[in-house]
């Protein structure tokens, strides 16, 4: 394997924007491969059976694309599956998403964090770890927040639905002294402005892509694969669903030029 190769990307559709948004920046030579398993997504009422087995599947996929290194950027499948991913896979390097809840706890001024996440990311035994390795003496409140994911997926940033949801989910947290915010699902962070607009100018949001995208890059030097190749890098897009209808949203999330293509052996009936 060259360091020219690429990285691969998935999330369990396109939150993980956010995330190869981060990485571009910090790796404009890299090449990327993001698949995105928008006819299952989200990941958040799923089993973790499922999402284990979903999961290696599409590392597999990724893998045999060429991918040098692979990048998790769905807090619900690293909360269930990326130990098992790092053990099947080794000596691949396997970054991973998890709740900022570290930086948020340090951050915070009234000790008060709220973490916003799909159901399997509050309910599961990593994000029991985080809080309590890091929520000593504060008070950290996780904040389920179903359906805001599918509205991001379905590309309706504009639908007083999502606007509703959104105050449903962070006016509770805002009313018990939270005062800053965990984005943690990759698709939170293209609500971000929403999120702040509620929560007011004096809340502050966390999102961890940036970390993400600085721990991929000393986890490539540290392999030697960091690419040497002069250029931007180039980015291919899979999905599980229908590629049209996922390219419509891409085509509001990221520059234009990206081409949809249909992920062989992974499609569903979305």
């Amino acid at each position: 394997m060259g360091n020219r190769a690429p990285i691969g990307v998935f999330d369990s559709g396109l939150g993980g924007l956010a995330v190869l948004r981060s990485m571009r920046e910090a790796m404009a030579s890299e090449d990327f491969i993001y698949m995105a398993d928008s006819a299952y997504a989200p990941y958040g009422d799923r089993s973790p059976e499922w999402i284990l087995h979903r999961s290696a599947a599409i590392c597999e996929f990724l893998l045999q694309e060429g991918a040098k290194a692979l990048v998790v950027a769905c807090n619900t499948a690293t909360t269930v599956a990326v130990r098992a991913l790092r053990e099947r896979f080794s000596p691949v390097p396997i970054v991973a998403i998890e709740p900022a809840v570290k930086p948020a706890a340090a951050l915070t001024r009234s000790g008060v964090v709220g973490v916003m996440a799909t159901s399997r990311t509050i309910g599961s035994a990593q994000f029991a770890h985080l809080r309590e390795q890091y929520g000593r003496g504060l008070s950290i409140l996780g904040q389920a927040c179903p359906g805001l994911a599918d509205l991001v997926e379905a590309g309706r940033f504009d639908d007083d639905e999502l606007h509703q949801q959104v105050a449903h989910y962070v006016e509770p947290l805002i009313a018990r002294g939270a005062d800053t915010l965990v984005l943690g699902c990759t698709h939170y962070t293209f609500l971000r402005p929403i999120i702040q607009s509620v929560g007011g100018p004096a809340v502050t949001i966390v999102d961890p892509a940036i970390a993400v995208a600085n721990e991929v890059v000393r986890r490539l030097r540290e392999a030697q694969l960091l690419s040497d190749a002069r250029g931007r890098g180039h980015t291919m897009f899979f999905t599980s669903g229908r590629p049209v209808r996922v390219g419509a949203v891409l085509e509001r999330l990221w520059p234009p030029g990206g081409v949809v293509y249909r992920a062989p052996g992974l499609a569903g009936g979305d």
